[in-house]
């Protein structure tokens, strides 16, 4: 979340900030319970130290015999007048929270402002899209019976799939690949679970924004992951890290779930957009003066997945209203889909500065003796799978020969150099 003293100082650029990020928050209410609260706080201690000061002279009146009733019936009515405002505190406090946690995240100055697609900016591309085709990877496929949609809707519904023979195998290279990939580059490997708390949804800022999107089992208030970046972000909350461990690089396979309560009139045939796929995760924990540093680089460290699958892609910063609530940038990975005819998004890679270390209480030291300091947080698709094989079946599919050529670094993964 924002620091209050920094919206306190500078409402009219938070306000600015919300309206760039399409989203509708009352700063004036904000700040009008912070006034409020600031009041409160200042009569309650002062009616506190009003208390300590009269408890001594009654005791000191009881020492020497003396009446002391008046000032007991005073202080009475002292404390249940701080009891008041006690309670009226924790309603302010919580109405202020409130708000809190749906102000946006302050975008880079380098974002540019923008309300849709068409405002963001394409700032490299790599390799040459193949021309269009006359099939996709739902009907390739089908062809080779490497997934199953029709059966996956009969057991879960629309928005899952079965992964049969090759077409498994293939998953499954892709996530030993990814993950070798990272570990050979220094990030740290963890398996994280894939259930987890309300308070680390909220640290990571997918609660309160995004609840609409989340499965929730309600019987033990937990929620299935939209992504790894909860669990492994959250692996730090409410720790003091050393200057000297940072960055820490960590990456993660999971599965991801997500109800997709928006995607209605959206293109969700096939792989485009389904409530459960898998990921390898990047995730980064970073000192304030490097983070942007480190966001270069951890763009830099998906890409190079999809050049050693040799994918064509290109990397677009988002726009302020295309930029998430938590992010402060943000790139995108788009692979090129030749039975699509369109580029897909297969990795957000985002910096969220201070932003979920303050929801998460995540804190580093540059001395042993020095004040904690709010560290910076980064993550990445390094990458979402299930995009990944659509481009992989339409880009690698050889109609003439009727196969699909595996992509040369996942054949010893896989044990198999094509699909037929």
């Amino acid at each position: 979340m924002l620091d209050l003293k920094f919206i306190r100082e500078n409402p009219e650029k938070v306000k600015q900030n919300a309206i760039n990020k399409n989203s509708e928050i009352n700063i004036d209410d904000l700040l009008a319970l912070d006034e409020k609260r600031r009041i409160i706080i200042q009569e309650s201690d002062l009616l506190k130290n009003q208390r300590n000061i009269v408890s001594k002279e009654i005791a000191e009146l009881k020492k020497k015999k003396l009446n002391a009733d008046d000032k007991i019936f005073a202080m009475k009515q002292v404390s249940d007048r701080i009891k008041e405002l006690d309670d009226e505190l924790r309603k302010t406090e919580n109405e202020l929270d409130y708000i809190l946690l749906r102000i946006p995240n302050l975008t880079h100055e380098t974002v540019p402002i923008g309300t849709k697609a068409e405002d963001n900016l394409i700032i490299r591309e790599w390799g040459k899209p193949k021309p269009p085709i006359d099939t996709n990877h739902i009907d390739i496929a089908s062809q080779f019976g490497i997934l199953d949609f029709e059966r996956a809707a009969k057991v879960s519904g629309s928005g899952f799939a079965y992964y049969k023979g090759k077409g498994a195998a293939l998953e499954r290279a892709l996530w030993n690949f990814m993950l070798d990939f990272h570990i050979k580059n220094d990030y740290y490997e963890i398996i994280p679970p894939f259930l987890v708390n309300e308070n680390s949804m909220l640290g990571t800022g997918q609660l309160p924004k995004m609840a609409e999107d989340m499965y929730l089992c309600n019987e033990d208030n937990l929620y299935l992951i939209p992504t790894a970046e909860v669990p492994l972000t959250n692996f730090f909350a409410g720790d003091i890290l050393k200057a000297e461990d940072l960055p820490i690089k960590i990456c993660g396979l999971s599965a991801c779930f997500r109800r997709e309560a928006g995607s209605y009139g959206k293109d969700v045939h096939g792989f485009l957009r389904v409530h459960q796929f898998y990921k390898v995760e990047l995730v980064k924990i970073s000192k304030p003066e490097e983070s942007y540093d480190e966001l270069e680089a951890l763009t830099n460290d998906a890409e190079n997945i999809l050049k050693a699958l040799n994918i064509p892609y290109r990397v677009v910063l988002l726009c302020t209203g295309d930029t998430s609530f938590s992010s402060a940038k943000t790139y995108d990975l788009e692979i090129w889909a030749p039975g699509e005819n369109k580029w897909l998004e297969v990795s957000s890679c985002s910096n969220f500065e201070d932003f979920q270390a303050r929801r998460a209480n995540i804190r580093f030291k540059r001395k042993p003796d020095s004040k904690p300091e709010f560290v910076h947080t980064l993550n990445g698709s390094g990458l979402a799978t299930s995009r990944l094989i659509v481009s992989i079946i339409e880009n690698y599919y050889d109609s003439i020969e009727g196969k699909i050529i595996v992509p040369e670094v996942l054949r010893q993964y896989c044990k198999f150099d094509f699909i037929d």
